[in-house]
């Protein structure tokens, strides 16, 4: 048998072992990963003058919303990213726009948000 013959029989093989592999355990995989996602974390604005929302988890991003104290916020879930006052948290906040805020002043409801 030719040489490319049996290389084009071995990466055939191996490409469809990868592809039964693949559909196997991939399939739990996804679906946890589309039932976490189910999951809607909450919390309150704690910062008495307001919480400025930015276009990354850092104070120095572009300012792109603001939320009052007392706002109640859904969030997608944690990043570590600059301290603010002691706390590296920031939450991924998904109320109508997708926007990072830090997690020094926002207290949770209920169970914390996962890791991004």
């Amino acid at each position: 048998m030719a040489l490319r013959s049996v290389l084009v029989r071995g990466l055939a093989a191996g490409a469809a072992s990868c592809a039964l592999v693949g559909a196997f355990s991939g399939a739990p995989a996804a679906a946890a990963s589309r039932a976490g996602e189910d999951h809607h974390y909450r919390g309150v604005v704690t910062a008495d003058s307001g919480l400025w929302l930015h276009a990354r988890p850092d104070r120095d991003s572009l300012r792109i919303g603001f939320l009052q104290r007392g706002e109640i916020v859904s969030i997608r879930c944690a990043v570590r990213g600059d301290s603010v006052r002691g706390n590296p948290l920031w939450y991924l906040l998904t109320d109508g726009t997708w926007a990072w805020a830090s997690a020094r002043y926002i207290d949770n409801i209920g169970p914390a948000p996962r890791w991004c």
